[in-house]
């Protein structure tokens, strides 16, 4: 029997979790099974559990690694409203909508993650509020405790106008509701405190 070292396990783990990352994108966690998943990885089933107690565990630890992902993205974009404006305009893009597989898991998977396990949704959440405090951070630098709530209603908003875009057979619709979600996004990012 071959013994592979630690960092063949965790490459090869990283690979599984960004295969299944994409796969249940786009076909949905409860539309992937282990043995798809697994293939897709390049591996056989009986390897899954070398690496992951069970699906739900793969689950958990998909959903972490994409929200870490989402974050380091917004990270990368440009300093204030202007980064804001950016990551709304590449959110709620054409491109961003017809290319679930590599989106947004809060767009793709927020439905079934829902009805997924606590420590999936414990991993949503402390993702999710990385992400959101990252948004509220660029809303005001100073104390962004207030732009918490702010950024948590764009942020749904943005989600819910992405799903509503994909779901239509309409194409102009879909495209429209795009934009003025866009407008909507930055009008609420730059409107001033709450009172």
């Amino acid at each position: 029997m071959v013994r592979y070292g630690k960092e063949h396990k965790q490459a090869t783990r990283r690979r599984i979790i960004e295969t299944a990352g994409r796969r249940f994108k786009g076909d949905g966690i409860d539309g992937s099974g282990v043995a798809t998943l697994m293939a897709d990885a390049g591996l056989t089933n009986g390897a899954f559990y070398a690496h992951f107690a069970s699906k739900d565990d793969l689950v958990t630890s998909v959903v972490a690694d994409q929200l870490r992902a989402q974050c380091e993205s917004l990270g990368a974009i440009g300093p204030g409203l202007a980064g804001l404006e950016q990551f709304v305009r590449t959110y709620l893009s054409v491109e961003h909508r017809d290319n679930l597989e590599d989106g947004c898991p809060s767009a793709a998977l927020l439905d079934e993650i829902g009805r997924c396990t606590d420590p999936t949704r414990q991993a949503f959440t402390n993702g999710l509020l990385v992400v959101i405090d990252d948004i509220a951070a660029r809303l005001a630098p100073d104390d962004s405790r207030p732009a918490r709530t702010k950024a948590l209603s764009v942020f749904a908003a943005m989600v819910g106008t992405l799903q509503l875009s994909r779901a239509l057979t309409d194409r102009r619709l879909a495209d429209d509701i795009l934009e003025q979600g866009i407008q909507n996004a930055l009008a609420l990012l730059s409107a001033g405190p709450e009172r």
